[in-house]
C-alpha cells in the first residue's frame, strides 16, 4: 500500500500539466506562482463533505470534478480567469480506485480550463474535499455583488432547478424523470462553472454572483450588498425540458427559485449596457437570459410577476442552508 507522499506523487503529481506561472508547484513545502502583471489575484475556498455535499452513490469523478468546478464558478462569478488550485483531501482509507478515478475527474477539468494543481494536503479521517482555487483579474475590473442599481436588467446564464430536481429524484421525492434523468443527474454531478461568460461580464455586469444556494438566497447577497429590491417574471424563468415535463408548473417555479447546485450566474446590468451584453455573448450556446428587474426599496426584498400581473408566491425556503436542511441535502 502506498504512504501518504507516494500517494500525492502517483495519483496528483504525475499527471499535472503545470502553467508556465507555475515556478515551484508539488513536491515542495510551498507552491510560487508569477501574477500577471497589472492583475488582481482572486482566491475562492469551498468543502464538500461525504454525507452533505454527496453520498456514497456518487462517483469518485464526479467528487473530483464538482470540487473543482464550485470554486471555478466563485472565479467566474468575480470575472476572474483560473490559474491554480490546491487541494485538502481527508481519506477515511487509502482506497485507490476510487483515488484513480477522483484525481482524473479532478485532472480533466484543471485541463479544460487550463489551471493547474499546485499543492495541498492529505489526512486521514472522515471524507472531505476541500480546494482552494486562485484567479487573476485585470487589476479593478473583479466582479462583486456589490453594485446593482435600480433600474438594473436582472439575468441568469441558464436553466435553473435541474440539479436540485436530480437530487429530488435520486431520493425518491418525486417520480422518476424518464428519458431526462441521465441529463438531470449530469447536471448534478458534472457542473459547468460559466468561466468564459464571467469573463465577458467585466466592466458589463453591475453586480454578480454564482447561484450556489438557489437563486433567491443567492440573489438575496446581492440585494443586501446593494441595498436595493428585485422583481421576478416567473413566465421568464429558464427551465429545462426535464423540469417542465417532470414537475407541475408551481412546483418547477418553486425549484427553480430556490434548488440549489446549478451554478449558473446571476448578474444586473444597466440599460446601456444590455447591446454590448448581447454582442459579447452571441457565440454562447446558451445565451444569458432576463428574468427581471432589479428596484429601488429600503430592504431586500422580491416581488413576482406572472404574464405582466403581480403573483403572490409563498415558499417554503428560500435556498439551501447548511446549518437548517437534513444532512444529505448537497448545495
Amino acid at each position: 500500500m502506498r504512504n501518504e507522499f507516494s500517494l500525492i506523487e502517483y495519483y496528483f503529481q504525475q499527471h499535472q500539466r503545470t502553467r508556465d506561472d507555475v515556478l515551484i508547484g508539488i513536491g515542495d513545502d510551498g507552491a510560487v506562482t508569477r501574477v500577471q502583471p497589472q492583475h488582481d489575484l482572486v482566491t475562492v475556498t469551498d468543502t464538500m463533505v461525504a454525507g452533505v455535499h454527496f453520498d456514497d452513490t456518487t462517483p469518485a469523478r464526479a467528487i473530483g470534478h464538482k470540487a473543482v468546478a464550485v470554486n471555478l464558478s466563485d472565479l467566474a462569478a468575480m470575472g476572474a480567469e483560473p490559474c491554480w488550485i490546491s487541494l485538502a483531501l481527508t481519506l477515511p482509507e487509502a482506497d485507490e480506485q476510487w483515488l484513480q478515478e477522483f484525481s482524473a475527474g479532478l485532472h480533466e477539468i484543471c485541463q479544460y480550463y487550463g489551471c493547474s494543481l499546485i499543492g495541498g494536503d492529505t489526512t486521514r479521517g472522515p471524507l472531505t474535499v476541500t480546494i482552494t482555487a486562485q484567479g487573476q483579474v485585470p487589476e479593478g475590473q473583479a466582479l462583486t455583488r456589490k453594485g446593482a442599481m435600480p433600474g438594473d436588467w436582472l439575468y441568469v446564464s441558464g436553466p435553473l432547478g435541474d440539479a436540485g430536481l436530480a437530487l429530488d429524484i435520486t431520493q425518491q421525492r418525486y417520480p422518476e424523470a424518464g428519458p431526462h434523468l441521465q441529463k438531470l443527474i449530469e447536471r448534478l454531478h458534472y457542473p459547468s462553472p460559466r468561466v468564459a461568460l464571467g469573463q465577458s461580464l467585466r466592466g458589463v455586469a453591475n453586480a454578480c454572483i454564482d447561484v450556489s444556494d438557489g437563486l433567491l438566497a443567492d440573489l438575496g447577497h446581492i440585494l443586501t450588498s446593494s441595498q436595493v429590491g428585485a422583481e421576478i417574471e416567473l413566465d421568464k424563468l429558464p427551465l429545462s425540458l426535464a423540469m417542465t415535463e417532470t414537475l407541475s408548473q408551481q412546483q418547477a417555479y418553486a425549484k427553480a427559485l430556490t434548488a440549489g447546485d446549478d451554478y449558473e450566474l446571476c448578474f444586473t446590468v444597466a440599460e446601456h449596457h444590455r447591446g454590448k451584453l448581447e454582442t459579447l455573448t452571441a457565440h454562447l450556446k446558451n445565451k444569458p437570459v432576463c428574468i427581471g428587474r432589479i428596484k429601488k426599496s429600503q430592504q431586500a426584498t422580491v416581488s413576482f410577476k406572472l404574464e405582466g400581473e403581480d403573483y403572490p408566491l409563498t415558499l417554503e425556503q428560500p435556498g439551501f442552508n447548511h446549518f437548517l436542511d437534513d444532512a444529505g441535502a448537497t448545495s
